[in-house]
């Protein structure tokens, strides 16, 4: 086409390309972290876990264990209803509260303060050979999860780099249990009960941010991985199809 005035031809546009959706844009990519969090009930939810156990150990000490643990399930009371309040995602503090409880019935059961984190160190215990026998068996458990989040199921599987990037993330989180377990444990035989609160603290949401930026890195790489094997494969399926078309 020309233009009506000079007759020299309209300078044409460039086109951007539309993204589609097997493209690995931003929100793509970085959908795992806040899903992740989410879960755990955001930065606030993971401080708010440590309120219980900071009130628990200082009211043990000056008050004795009843008042503790009265003094630990109303923080924890407190922490859902002020999330609620506040109209926030309230299933990390239900779990959370529900948590508290059974750690304050056990130690009511054992009649000891440090019986509080008994709950916690054999649920790490279970936690890190959960995630160590999944990457034994070839189903590392963040792609497992993963997959179902973002609806992908297990396609990774088919895919060794991705496979490999999953097994990353899911021995930091064995290893983030399998610390908590070894520690509290000893502590926990040594009657520390202080020293148990303060590894309970330390190396509760401390670590768990440690373990999200070893998976949001891991997730990254391994959509990247299946984006590209994605690719050749279809550059391969459109061969076939070029060579029929010049033969004819």
């Amino acid at each position: 086409m020309t233009n009506s005035d000079s007759g020299e031809p309209h300078p044409k546009t460039p086109s951007t390309p539309e993204p589609t959706d097997d493209a690995p844009t931003p929100d793509n990519v970085e959908k795992v972290a806040p899903t992740v969090l989410e879960q755990l009930g955001g930065v606030r939810g993971l401080l708010y876990s440590t309120l219980p156990v900071i009130v628990f150990v200082p009211a043990n000490s000056y008050f004795g264990l009843g008042v503790a643990l009265w003094a630990a399930l109303g923080v924890a009371a407190a922490v859902l209803v002020w999330r609620l309040v506040q109209r926030s995602p309230i299933q990390p503090a239900i779990s959370g509260f529900f948590g508290v409880g059974i750690c304050a019935f056990i130690a009511y059961r054992t009649g000891d303060a440090k019986g509080y984190f008994l709950f916690g160190i054999y649920t790490s215990l279970v936690y890190g050979g959960a995630f160590v026998v999944s990457v034994l068996a070839r189903w590392p458990l963040v792609g497992v999860i993963w997959g179902y989040l973002n609806g992908k199921g297990t396609a990774w599987r088919h895919d060794r780099s991705a496979v490999r990037y999953y097994d990353l993330a899911t021995i930091a989180w064995a290893a983030v249990f399998g610390a908590r377990y070894l520690v509290q444990s000893q502590l926990y035989d040594s009657d520390q009960t202080g020293w148990l609160a303060v590894a309970r603290i330390g190396m509760g949401w401390p670590l768990t941010g440690v373990a999200l930026l070893v998976t949001l890195w891991s997730v990254r790489q391994a959509d990247r991985a299946l984006e590209i094997a994605s690719g050749a494969d279809r550059a391969d399926g459109a061969l076939p199809s070029d060579q029929t078309d010049r033969s004819t």
